[in-house]
Order: structure tokens, then C-alpha cells, then sequence
């Protein structure tokens, strides 16, 4: 058993930011269930969003995030995030991230959807993620200890109060506790619930589920963004065609070449995602494949090599002009309650990243505002940390009695996923799918059970099952349309929308389930 000032569960951006500024002073050990430099955020594309510009403003990068949003957002964590964006931005540049400039040395900026200006600036092309991510690791190289492919399987809880985690290292060893004085969760999102997905497949809403068996409180979990470009060869989804591919002049169109997004927004193509998202599965259920028509974009290779090299591996002629997509499964806007320096409603243990919910993002996230938010909020955690108390309690932590009971498989939960608590939903189908959830969590130990019983496979198969079984419950409690929740038999989106959050927490579900 080892002590630390601070455990951070996860490696992409946003753990890796409260780190670097954690680890100049305090005790912190990084977990991380894949290798460090393939988490999610290793994988975006686009860049990130800051009104820098002399022709931007904040208070419109504020605007297009509550446009985006759908005015579900919380006014202080917007207005927080988009003030800062400029600041942050350029203390990275000056303490060495290359961001992509032209021939007179100034920040290229791109333009992606339901932004009223280009504001996206970006790194290696569409590498953003990759480049930030290996920035931050220099940072904190021999600064912090990192450990690679394990998994933390539960947070240690000592009267509401987090000390500790459990992890395991293989599946045939017992868990280890790892205890600290401070737990973050900077595990990502859930993509992996879904049959297509831009996340990485180990992104099984672990952190999520071990929240809510500490009794943290978890909020707006109906909110799910698909993205609308996601590359699609011979039915499956091969990758992320970044939504700056559209910001550049790329036009979605039928087999026939019909612009699809003509009449739908004033937007057309860089409509919010939402909209696009539910146009193309639209024209797919008609019958009809949808391509990106790339053809206008001058240097598309060099400006999008990411990309070009996706592509060209899943051997699509860019010659054509034609890029086939559908949409994903991208982002949760939901996740873990905090506040703005990532505190949840159990005492020691934060969130930050697409794991926690500020209401930053509200209905439906703005592009590019998600690498933003790592580094924002980030920073607004590690200073809570550093400037707070590391005292910790002696406890002696014991292991609950363990009960191994039947599972689904991976594949069951993602298909019910899809198909009902998809990019359209309806009570009917949202009914179907909270039946089968609770034929499992129904189980009187599900959530109290020491999951460390089962292997590691099996943990990511119980932690679906509980975030399938709340996002559920929670699309079924929202009788409205709204961002990324959007109900068939409740479509219109002009209603009054209600400003009240949909939160669950464990404790409060007791007797309830």
C-alpha cells in the first residue's frame, strides 16, 4: 500500500494539466488504464477554441458556447472557461506548445461549427490532442510517478470522504490500494457504451460508475453528443473526420450529391452537432449513404494529414472527393456534479474533463471546447489542491463481501445502447432498454459489491451496466428535445425549455431502484 498526496485516474488532457501544475510540489501518481499517450484526448483533431483574434471577442465565444448548448449551460462556467481560453493559450505558447502559424509567424485559425468566427487554433495540422498531450508529458516526465494499463476498479471511501483507490494490475491479482490524500477522476467519457464511436474502446464510463457507487452525485447524463463525421467503411466505423474538414468547405451530400443540410439551419453544414447528426441518421434511415464533399478544400492532405493518412489506410480515393460517413457517439456533456474547482458532493474526491459536469457544455458541447475545458478546469482543480490540506486519515480499509452473478456481454449492452438511447429516442424504446438494465443492477448486491470478484473485462461490463441504466433513466425523466437528447415522441425543440438538472446519486436511489 502506498501513500500519495495526490491520485490522478487517467492521462489525457486534463489529468496531465492538473498534474503539471501538481507535481513541482506534491507527492502524484498518475493511473491510467491504457498507455499515456493513447488516451482520448490523444485522438482530437479539430484544436482548441480561444477568441483571440482581434476581430473575437469572449463574450461571442460565450454566446456560440450557449447557442451550442442550448441554454442548459451554467452562465459561470461559460463565462469562466471562454475568459480564461485566451490567457491559457498563451501561457502554453510561451512555455513552448507549437501551435500552427503562417508564413509571418500568426496563429492559424480554423472555423468549425455553430462559431461565429474562426477561433480554432491547432497544432500538427489536425494532430491537436497528439501534440498537447506530448507537451504536457515532457512537463511532467520524472516529475510524476506514471503507471501504465491499470485499472482502477474503485474509490476507497471512509465517511464520505475518498482515501484511497483500489486497482488492478491483472486479472489474476488481487486489487491493490493505492491511498491519497486527494483522488481526482479525469477517466473520460463512455463511447464505448455505443456500437460506433470516435472514443477509444476502453472508454467504458469507469469512472462514472465508480462515482456513483462512492455516492458522488451524477447529472444530465441524457445529454450525449454523436458526432457527425465519423469515417464509415463497409459498415464500421474506421476513425474521426474532424468537423475543421467542414470548417475548411467541405459540404455533406447524398450518393447523388444532393447537399443534405440545404433548408435544415441556417448553418447548413457547420450547423451545431446535434442537428447534423440528426440529419444524416435521417438520410441513412432512407436508404441513403452520405459522403463529405472534400473536392473544394485546396492542400487538403497537407492541411488534414491525420486524416489523409486514415483514409488512405482504409484505402478511400481523396482523388474522388468523397469521404463516406455517419455519426458516432463522441461526447457525454453529462457526467460526475462539480463545482468550478472540480469538487463532487464527496468530500476529497474531484472530477474534471469529459468525466465531470460543470454545465460548461450545457445540451450539446461547442467544437473544440473540450481540449479547453481540460486546461481550464484543470487549473482550477490543482489550484484547490495545492493551496488546500493534505492531512489524511489512518483508516483501515477491509474489503467488502464479494458476489459474482451473471453479466451480459459488451456487445448485448451496446446494442441496446444504439438502438434505444441513441441519437432518437422514444419511451417505448427507452423502456425496452431500462428492462433489460434492471434485470442486472435489480440484483440486491449489484452496487455494494466488492467488484474486485470479477476480472478486469468484467468491471468494464458492470461499470456499462450502471452508467446504461442511468443514462436511461435519465433520457426517460427528460419529455422534451433538447441538444443531444432528442425525443421522437416529444420533437419539438421550441417548447420552453426547462432549466432544472436531472441528478442521481446512489445514496439518494436506495429503496428507489
Amino acid at each position: 500500500m502506498s501513500h500519495y498526496d495526490c491520485i490522478i485516474i487517467g492521462s489525457g488532457i486534463a489529468a496531465l494539466a492538473v498534474a503539471s501544475q501538481l507535481c513541482e510540489k506534491l507527492n502524484v501518481l498518475v493511473l491510467t488504464k491504457g498507455a499515456i499517450r493513447t488516451s482520448n484526448s490523444s485522438l482530437a483533431q479539430g484544436g482548441v477554441a480561444a477568441a483571440i483574434r482581434k476581430d473575437d471577442h469572449w463574450t461571442y465565444h460565450y454566446e456560440d458556447t450557449r447557442y451550442a448548448g442550448c441554454f442548459h449551460n451554467s452562465h459561470d462556467a461559460v463565462e469562466l472557461l471562454v475568459q480564461k481560453a485566451q490567457h491559457e493559450m498563451e501561457m502554453l505558447i510561451e512555455q513552448g506548445m507549437n501551435f500552427d502559424t503562417n508564413e509571418q509567424g500568426e496563429l492559424q485559425y480554423g472555423m468549425e461549427g455553430a462559431h461565429q468566427k474562426p477561433r480554432i487554433i491547432h497544432a500538427g495540422g489536425d494532430a491537436t490532442g497528439k501534440e498537447l498531450i506530448n507537451f504536457y508529458i515532457q512537463k511532467v516526465n520524472e516529475k510524476v510517478t506514471m503507471i501504465e494499463h491499470v485499472m482502477v476498479t474503485d474509490i476507497a471511501i471512509d465517511t464520505n470522504r475518498a482515501i484511497g483507490v483500489w486497482a488492478k494490475h491483472r486479472d489474476d491479482h488481487d486489487a491493490v490500494l493505492y491511498k491519497g490524500a486527494h483522488i481526482v477522476l479525469a477517466t473520460g467519457g463512455c463511447g464505448a457504451l455505443f456500437e460506433v464511436t470516435s472514443n477509444s474502446s476502453i472508454m467504458t464510463g469507469d469512472g462514472l460508475a465508480m462515482a456513483y457507487r462512492a455516492g458522488a452525485r451524477l447529472i444530465d447524463l441524457e445529454f450525449t453528443q454523436f458526432h457527425p463525421t465519423m469515417l464509415y467503411v463497409n459498415g464500421v466505423c474506421k476513425g474521426l473526420v474532424s468537423e475543421a474538414v467542414r470548417g475548411e468547405g467541405a459540404t455533406l451530400v447524398d450518393e447523388n450529391g444532393r447537399p443534405i443540410m440545404e433548408g435544415v439551419h441556417l448553418l447548413k453544414d457547420l450547423a451545431p452537432r446535434d442537428i447534423v447528426a440528426r440529419t444524416m441518421q435521417f438520410e441513412r434511415l432512407k436508404g441513403h449513404h452520405v459522403y463529405l464533399n472534400i473536392s473544394s478544400i485546396q492542400s487538403f492532405k497537407s492541411r488534414f494529414p491525420t486524416i489523409t493518412n486514415l483514409c488512405l489506410r482504409e484505402g478511400i480515393d481523396l482523388e474522388s472527393g468523397l469521404i463516406p460517413v455517419a455519426p458516432g457517439m463522441h461526447f457525454l456533456m453529462g457526467g460526475v456534479e462539480t463545482d468550478l474547482f472540480g469538487r463532487t458532493t464527496v468530500d476529497r474526491l474531484y472530477a474534471v474533463g469529459e468525466v465531470a459536469c460543470t454545465g460548461v457544455h450545457g445540451a450539446n458541447r461547442l467544437a473544440s471546447n473540450s481540449l479547453l475545458e481540460g486546461i481550464v478546469f484543470g487549473r482550477q482543480l490543482a489550484s484547490i489542491i495545492e493551496n488546500g490540506t493534505l492531512d489524511r486519515k489512518n483508516s483501515t480499509l477491509i474489503q467488502s463481501g464479494a458476489t459474482r452473478f451473471a453479466l451480459p456481454s459488451k456487445k448485448e449492452i451496446q446494442s441496446i445502447m444504439t438502438t434505444y438511447v441513441g441519437i432518437e429516442r422514444t419511451e417505448t424504446g427507452l423502456k425496452h432498454a431500462l428492462s433489460f438494465f434492471e434485470q442486472f443492477v435489480s440484483e440486491p448486491t449489484f452496487f455494494t459489491n466488492n467488484v474486485n470478484v470479477f476480472t478486469k473485462k468484467e468491471v468494464e461490463i458492470v461499470n456499462m451496466l450502471t452508467i446504461g441504466w442511468l443514462m436511461t433513466k435519465s433520457a426517460l425523466k427528460r419529455t422534451e428535445s433538447r441538444g443531444g437528447h432528442f425525443r421522437c415522441d416529444y420533437p419539438t425543440e421550441n417548447e420552453v425549455w426547462r432549466q432544472q438538472r436531472i441528478s442521481f446519486s446512489r445514496r439518494e436511489q436506495i429503496g428507489v431502484r
